[in-house]
């Protein structure tokens, strides 16, 4: 189920978005829930962490042919980075460009943490967390509606996850980099279906242990009008 609401007026939208343009598209996604729509090649993608301190997990699919998918790999190995932020371009596992981050408020995303899950959260904090709902969950509600199923998720998007590496190789998830009104800009390079779990997490400080709505803007350059 798609947990997203429609936003404010237009003009406030176009105020709030990164990139100018008409917007098509101005919904809020409430906190834990799921979100997903196709943005046009050539359209900007604002996405706002309205409260701070939320993570935003995302899958990327040509819209066109979904096997064609956001490839985590591919995309650190040619940027020769593992953060994502301006300038980032978000590879397939062909190489083939589906968006780049066209501005960026907050300087590092994750892109190797993953997404939690019953199973993880089990491992992680104890089984007294299994039934507890997480992004893979989130992923495969929203997945089904464009008819993907377990084995099309691969390594996801966290935008405004801090997950810093120690010089021995340890992950850490800490608190975020992000603060209220904090936004990020992914402009679509193939009609791109995105994908997000608004991540419910409470174990660990990704989300400040307490999720909260973000809100999602397509605007469209008036020149592509």
């Amino acid at each position: 189920m798609n947990t997203a609401t429609s936003a404010a007026p237009a003009a406030d939208a176009r105020r709030t978005a990164l990139a100018p343009g008409d917007v098509v598209l101005d919904e809020y996604v409430e906190a834990r829930g799921p979100w997903s729509a196709v943005v046009a090649a050539g359209d900007v993608l604002t996405i706002v962490d309205l409260e701070g301190n939320q993570a935003v997990d995302c899958l990327l699919y040509a819209a066109g042919d979904t096997t064609v998918r956001y490839s985590a790999a591919v995309t650190i190995a040619r940027q020769q980075s593992i953060v994502l932020t301006t300038g980032s371009v978000l590879r397939a596992e062909t190489g083939a460009p589906l968006m780049t981050v066209v501005a960026d408020e907050v300087g590092v995303h994750d892109t190797i943490g993953g997404a939690c899950s019953q199973e993880s959260n089990t491992l992680r904090y104890g089984q007294h967390t299994r039934e507890q709902h997480a992004c893979v969950e989130n992923f495969l509600i929203e997945g089904s509606r464009w008819g993907l199923g377990k084995r099309d998720l691969v390594s996801n998007i966290n935008w405004f996850m801090n997950v810093p590496v120690d010089p021995d190789g340890a992950l850490g998830i800490v608190d975020g980099l992000s603060a209220p009104g904090k936004r990020v800009a992914l402009k679509a390079e193939v009609d791109t279906l995105v994908l997000v779990s608004n991540c419910p997490q409470i174990n660990n400080p990704c989300n400040g242990f307490n999720p909260t709505p973000v809100r999602m803007i397509v605007t469209r350059p008036e020149a592509a009008l």
